[in-house]
């Protein structure tokens, strides 16, 4: 076990929620005192609540994971919640941090903060080479003001952070609520509807050419703590991903596989396909915690991810 978190001071935001639950587990269970602020207590969006949370529960980690975000449905119709309480709730809390002066500030990210026209492998140092995505440019760019915050108030302030900029993730705890759900869960969850209902057949949107990146949350959530402990260029954020390409098509055909469905599927080609190809460059990340890789495979993670859900189905489909 991990004894760098022993006895240390962690307040984890968003730690009720799907990659939080994961990264509270680990600190507790490698020693941390772990505080999760929760909305009626903590209306993170103001500055006074920030400071009183911070002030009442003083922290030598502060892991800033909590966000209001969604699938497209949410970016479309709800911009401008989005943008606003996302980065209020970024700069309070860093302003919070120095002024009650955290040990050091976790900030996650999300790969949506890379410009929207660049395909392939994104470079950390890619950042800043052109605009969001407009689909999602609402939610991505308060995320990237935080790793500017974070060079600002370390210049200014000395405050410690680091920024991570995750890529997609999938697993046990997720949301599979349709409007706040992501590819994987949403494709879990027409699959197991689909096995239960015996439909014949599937509709999938697109070629299923696309080629994304999928880490399993609870690889992540080891990476996270791993960067926490060891990474400390507050200068450049990092990466955290696998670094592995799966087209939709492939990700498509092992949900299949896994969930056993046999009926039809049906490829809807009038659909769009978005970016051919994002996936994170992963090889700073590696440098950086010392060659550690995520080690659970598509398959394997699927695997469980599906069996959590079937057990767990009719809570997962109303979370948030």
């Amino acid at each position: 076990m991990n004894k760098h978190w022993m006895n240390k001071r962690v307040t984890v935001t968003g730690g009720a929620g799907f990659l939080g639950q994961h990264l509270v587990k680990r600190l507790e269970r490698q020693g941390a005192q772990v505080f999760v602020p929760r909305r009626r207590d903590y209306d993170l969006t103001s500055l006074d609540a920030c400071l009183r949370c911070l002030l009442e529960h003083p922290a030598d980690l502060l892991i800033h994971g909590a966000a209001y975000y969604g699938g497209i449905g949410i970016n479309q119709t709800e911009p401008g919640r989005l943008y606003y309480e996302n980065l209020v709730l970024g700069a309070n809390l860093m302003e919070a941090a120095r002024l009650t002066k955290v040990g050091k500030v976790v900030n996650i990210g999300t790969a949506c903060s890379y410009p929207g026209y660049l395909e392939g492998h994104l470079k950390e140092e890619d950042l800043w080479a052109g605009p969001c995505h407009a689909s999602v440019v609402n939610y991505g760019l308060t995320k990237k003001m935080l790793a500017v915050q974070g060079l600002a108030y370390k210049r200014q302030y000395g405050l410690d952070s680091i920024h991570l900029i995750l890529t997609n993730l999938y697993g046990p705890g997720d949301s599979y609520n349709p409007d706040r759900s992501h590819v994987v869960a949403a494709l879990v969850r027409k699959w197991v509807e689909a096995d239960l209902a015996k439909a014949p057949s599937i509709e999938v949107w697109g070629t299923g050419k696309p080629v994304r990146e999928f880490i399993y949350v609870e690889d992540c959530a080891d990476a996270i703590l791993l960067a926490a402990e060891k990474y400390n260029d507050v200068s450049l954020p990092l990466n955290i991903g696998t670094g592995i390409g799966t087209s939709i098509r492939e990700l498509v055909e092992t949900i299949n596989s896994v969930t056993g469905y046999s009926g039809q599927l049906i490829w809807n080609t009038d659909k769009p396909d978005g970016a051919m190809m994002k996936v994170l460059d992963v090889s700073r990340m590696s440098n950086a915690l010392g060659g550690w890789s995520p080690p659970t495979n598509l398959r394997d993670g699927l695997s469980k991810t599906i069996a959590w859900y079937r057990a767990n189905k009719s809570q997962a489909d109303e979370k948030w």
